[in-house]
């Protein structure tokens, strides 16, 4: 009990509600503009977070990750294009509906629907992450070693088209963490005499200069501007109560759809987008609607999406394997306040969990509201230069990174990984399980040479749930090779097959 009264107390102060604002502010702006995502907004801000107290850093940081995924929405109806991935299906129904003289409709329904979503899997985090904390204790070397091989499995197997390109991503990101000292001999790996390289490279910088600095670069190379003519007649704002009636089914079985994609790490509001607005055409009467204009198209793909806030916070909290590339950032912005998230977290901080839950919950509801009453006024926002809002990620690019070490070699990795970043993009290599690798390298390093030395080689495929772990992730891998495989030669069967 007092755990739960000083983690809810802890937000009520002022300066974390002053925090909480100023991640509103941000991660809506943020998920408005197309191209700018809720991971380069949340390694931006995570340098100048560095500083302040971990409540008030986690809350700018999450309150980010929540406005971010309202306001993505917004050009994703209004303007045919998404804010961010997690958004793609919104445009399925909400651009037709704009087109129609319903754009207000849109923007209401998803609003309200994307609260709905992000609360029921806070509950789902709740009830959830305790006993998925307890189970995890209970977990060896071996145990945790083959936890995060299915858990950068899944990621590599669903992050690219190309599952060479997605493992080439993981060894990138694996190669990475072993940059600095061995953990255990302390000998120097893969500095080339830097002495700056003795401690690893700086976690905020890869970040920032792989998202942030690599999608500007990839900016200026193309000359890309967005034509932004949002639909200028909104039409009415709020549904009927036939309406109301008509989102119910949709929204829970699309909900449903995106609490269990989100638990899966790596499987972020993109992929449960598309499956909840899939799962619910398929369940609706109104199937020929979907696609067209649909009120309950639009429900299902922005609860879904909106759902798996809280799967992937419950994985990153109980297990320390981030769900998706934001909270691979906001784990490395915890270890650095000294937290270290993990079953052990809910030992030994329990009220700073009841603390995350209560920003989550908070942080969508003031968000909530900012999108009800002040939905007209975000709108016209959509008309502000896109090259001004380039010209303020690169100065924060630059002074977020040097804040966090107070030394220019950060920046200038920072510029390094953003070049990086860009080759990398151009070539279809994703930059998530780069990340993801960075962050588990260690964990893995760690537990994979504890298990060798306490239980030999036979431990790892000795142990019953280590070798249930390690036969899922080969099948994860063997399910990506032949997908492609098997889709190519149902293309060739129909194109073969006489049509009469």
């Amino acid at each position: 009990m007092n755990a739960l009264l000083d983690g809810i107390l802890a937000v009520l102060e002022p300066t974390v509600m002053l925090c909480m604002g100023a991640g509103v502010i941000i991660g809506m702006l943020v998920g408005m503009f197309p191209g700018i995502t809720a991971t380069m907004a949340v390694a931006l801000a995570s340098g100048f977070t560095m500083t302040l107290d971990p409540v008030q850093g986690l809350a700018v940081l999450l309150t980010i990750y929540v406005a971010a995924n309202f306001g993505d929405r917004i050009p994703s109806i209004l303007i045919n294009t998404p804010g961010t991935p997690a958004s793609i299906a919104t445009t399925f129904d909400g651009y037709p509906m704009a087109k129609n003289g319903r754009a207000g409709l849109a923007l209401i329904v998803s609003a309200l629907v994307s609260a709905i979503g992000i609360i029921a899997s806070m509950v789902l985090f709740a009830f959830a992450s305790v006993p998925l904390a307890q189970l995890a204790l209970k977990f060896g070397p071996s145990e945790m070693f083959a936890v995060v091989i299915l858990a950068m499995t899944i990621m590599i197997s669903i992050s690219s088209k190309s599952i060479a390109k997605g493992l080439l991503a993981g060894v990138i990101g694996l190669t990475i963490a072993t940059i600095g000292r061995d953990p255990i001999t302390g000998d120097a790996r893969f500095t080339f005499g830097i002495r700056d390289l003795n401690g690893g490279l700086d976690f905020i910088a890869v970040i920032i200069g792989l998202f942030g600095i690599a999608e500007l670069f990839d900016q200026l190379l193309t000359h890309r501007q967005f034509k932004i003519k949002p639909i200028s007649a909104l039409g009415r704002w709020w549904p009927t109560k036939s309406e109301y009636k008509q989102i119910v089914k949709p929204t829970g079985i699309a909900g449903l759809v995106g609490l269990v994609v989100g638990i899966i790490p790596g499987a972020g509001g993109d992929i449960a987008g598309l499956l909840g607005w899939d799962r619910a055409k398929a369940a609706s009467k109104n199937k020929a609607e979907y696609g067209k204009g649909s009120i309950e198209g639009i429900a299902a793909s922005d609860v879904a999406s909106s759902a798996t806030l809280g799967g992937s916070l419950t994985t990153t909290m109980a297990l320390g394997i981030p769900g998706d590339s934001v909270m691979a950032v906001m784990i490395g912005s915890m270890i650095v306040w000294g937290i270290q998230p993990g079953p052990s977290l809910f030992v030994n901080q329990p009220s700073l969990v009841v603390t995350i839950t209560a920003i989550m919950v908070l942080a969508t509801l003031i968000t909530l509201a900012i999108n009800l009453v002040r939905m007209p006024m975000m709108v016209k926002l959509l008309d502000m230069p896109v090259h001004y809002i380039w010209a303020t990620v690169l100065v924060f690019c630059l002074v977020g990174t040097y804040a966090t070490t107070n030394n220019m070699f950060t920046v200038i990795v920072m510029l390094v990984f953003g070049v990086i970043g860009v080759i990398l993009k151009r070539s279809g290599i994703p930059a998530s399980p780069i990340v993801l690798g960075l962050i588990l390298g260690p964990l893995a390093e760690s537990n994979l040479r504890r298990s060798l030395l306490i239980d030999g080689p036979a431990g790892l495929v000795g142990k019953p749930i280590s070798a249930t772990l390690i036969s899922l992730a080969l099948i994860a891998i063997v399910v990506s090779l032949a997908a492609p495989i098997i889709a190519r030669r149902r293309a060739k069967q129909a194109a073969a097959a006489p049509t009469n």
